[in-house]
């Protein structure tokens, strides 16, 4: 849930951040946003998930929750090559995640 919130709240605060672009008061959103993302993600790793676990799934997460929204909300483009830069991001977090977890040696009898 905590991680959920962070990359909820990072996601917010890029595309207030786009907003802000058309007006200022966005701003005051972008900041609160990335404040609370790095605040919700520093109670990520206080709870135990790995630095590389967390971090990616939650820059993967938020890169491709923002390009979809932006192509929905700002009419941004979302092309194949950008669809399939997602595809490879989440690959590369899913590797990370399978790296980050140790094998059991096997025990070797006496």
């Amino acid at each position: 849930m905590l991680l959920s919130g962070a990359i909820a709240s990072e996601v917010a605060a890029t595309l207030a951040l786009r907003a802000s672009q058309d007006h200022s008061a966005w701003l005051v959103l972008v900041v609160m946003g990335y404040l609370g993302g790095f605040i919700l993600l520093t109670a990520v790793l206080r709870a135990g998930m790995a630095v590389g676990v967390a971090y990616g799934i939650w820059g993967a997460s938020g890169t491709a929750a923002t390009a979809v929204l932006a192509a929905a909300i700002f009419g941004d483009p979302f092309t194949w090559p950008i669809a399939a830069g997602i595809g490879l991001i989440i690959a590369g977090v899913l590797l990370v995640e399978l790296g980050s977890h140790s094998r059991a040696e096997p025990e070797v009898a006496p």
